[in-house]
């Protein structure tokens, strides 16, 4: 799968509040909203998600990853 498609089954396959946690880190981190995060993480350029997270959020998305197959 490209990463904007992992990206985007990763996201839809949590519950509003922990997607939203995640996108809120990222604008936060980068300094942009979060509808730029989402139009960032799901265009076909992107990296995998794990790649614009840090710290122990990075940790936490990436055993709920695992949690739900990606």
């Amino acid at each position: 799968f490209p990463s904007h498609d992992t990206n985007s089954a990763f996201l839809v396959s949590l519950d509003n509040r922990t997607a939203n946690a995640i996108v809120e880190h990222i604008a936060k981190h980068y300094g942009i909203t979060t509808d730029e995060v989402l139009d960032e993480v799901l265009s076909e350029e992107a990296e995998n998600i794990l790649d614009y997270l840090q710290g122990s959020m990075r940790a936490a998305a990436s055993v709920l990853m695992q949690k739900h197959g990606f």
